[in-house]
């Protein structure tokens, strides 16, 4: 146990934290926030539900990652310079969220929403090959909840907080403020750590594209790394159903911006940090796999809360535990999720084979999901929520080959840092 609270305790898990926060920082400016925006504005409900098609990039930027494996900026080595030179772009692009209209001209916020969220993958590229490289195999865990935890964190931010401000003064300015908030990620990655453990990036652009891919299929056999990266795309796919249309269907329940403010940014703000940690602690005793599964299960069975204030209508209590339950559940679930993805990389190629795992990840979350808004106007809320825990059950039927409950190796040793350990040692 003490051990567990000194790897909390370390100075990377402290900057894993604020970065984890700058990661999720742009995410709802580009979906959550923007639909809130979007629906006050009158903008049609199946419109709202394909602007999810805007966040394109986060499943396709495992295209460009190998560009931030093989070249390293003149500045802050090889991930935190990189983590720069996005976060300066995210502060500008968000700022200029304040010139849109949505009533008026959806094309040009779909370009700049756009815009938003190639900056915020490519983010995410040098973040997450962080991560994978300043951690020791012991710290997976931890450093999986810590990073959940800064994320869930920036989601209630703009989840909720956006929303309170929304009901007092434009949403203009309420991304002018954003975008503010943005610019204190740069600070973070200025005060964070260096990865210690000395990786050299591959020596061609070529071979950045190319050994990922073939390291990745030869370690995990090519019929099993298929199916991993099946159960990539589907394991949170129930989760991102509800996601997609959760904001909407409040509203048009009958519930305020403020309303849905104060109770994530409340409530359900303690419920994802006991979440997200519940998560990183439990993890670290019964391993990934098994964590995989409960969290799993866990997680699907939240959608029946929304189901539930679907057929009982504007009941604020029901309300409070239905938003409590999924963050809850949602901390849990990925928490397990991340510190999976981070098991799967090797840290000569984090960056590449993070990215197309997360892209994969992403495709439930922004791309499959965007019929979500007809398949609602078509079925109505309730059969739509029953419809998403249907949904998530493909992806846990892939448990038992991607995750087995009785796994043949220990689960928090990763490629890539045997000889660390070693050395360590």
């Amino acid at each position: 146990m003490s051990s567990l609270l000194q790897v909390f305790q370390s100075r990377k898990i402290l900057a894993l934290l604020l970065l984890g926060f700058s990661s999720g920082l742009p995410l709802f400016l580009t979906s959550k926030t923007l639909q809130a925006w979007m629906t006050v504005a009158g903008v049609d409900l199946g419109a709202i539900g394909l602007f999810s098609l805007v966040a394109l990039p986060y499943s396709l930027k495992f295209l460009w990652s190998p560009w931030l494996d093989r070249f390293v900026p003149p500045f802050l080595g090889r991930r935190r310079g990189w983590l720069v030179i996005a976060q300066v772009g995210l502060v500008l692009a968000i700022g200029a969220m304040s010139l849109q209209n949505p009533g008026e001209n959806l094309e040009l916020l779909a370009i700049n929403a756009l815009a938003i969220a190639f900056l915020s993958a490519s983010q995410d590229i040098a973040f997450d090959a962080y991560r994978v490289d300043v951690l020791e195999a012991r710290e997976t865990g931890a450093g999986a909840a810590i990073t959940v935890l800064g994320y869930r964190i920036a989601l209630l931010v703009t989840g909720s907080l956006a929303l309170i401000l929304a009901d007092r003064m434009p949403w203009p300015i309420v991304y002018l403020y954003l975008a503010g908030l943005m610019a204190l990620s740069i600070g973070f990655t200025l005060w964070a750590p260096e990865p210690e453990r000395l990786v050299h990036p591959p020596e061609t652009l070529a071979e950045a594209v190319k050994l990922p891919f073939i390291e990745f299929f030869q370690r995990s056999g090519v019929l099993r790394g298929a199916i991993v990266l099946i159960f990539v795309v589907l394991y949170k796919f129930g989760d991102g159903l509800v996601n997609n249309m959760a904001t909407p269907f409040l509203l048009q329940t009958g519930f305020t911006q403020t309303d849905i403010g104060q109770i994530q940014g409340g409530m359900g703000l303690l419920a994802t940090i006991v979440g997200a940690l519940a998560g990183g602690a439990v993890l670290s005793r019964i391993g990934i796999n098994r964590s995989l599964w409960i969290f799993g299960g866990l997680q699907a069975l939240s959608n029946l809360a929304y189901l539930a204030l679907a057929q009982v209508g504007q009941n604020y209590m029901l309300m409070v535990l239905t938003i409590n339950v999924e963050n809850f559940c949602a901390g849990l679930g990925t928490a397990a999720f991340v510190a999976f993805l981070m098991s799967c990389c090797n840290p000569s190629f984090s960056a590449t084979q993070f990215a197309l795992l997360s892209s994969l990840m992403a495709v439930s979350r922004d791309i499959l999901v965007a019929p979500a808004g007809q398949i609602a106007k078509a079925t109505g809320w309730a059969p739509f929520f029953l419809l998403s825990l249907v949904a998530a059950l493909p992806g846990l039927l892939l448990l038992p080959v991607c995750a087995p409950w009785k796994p043949q190796f220990p689960e928090l040793s990763r490629p890539g840092l045997e000889n660390s350990k070693d050395e360590a040692e």
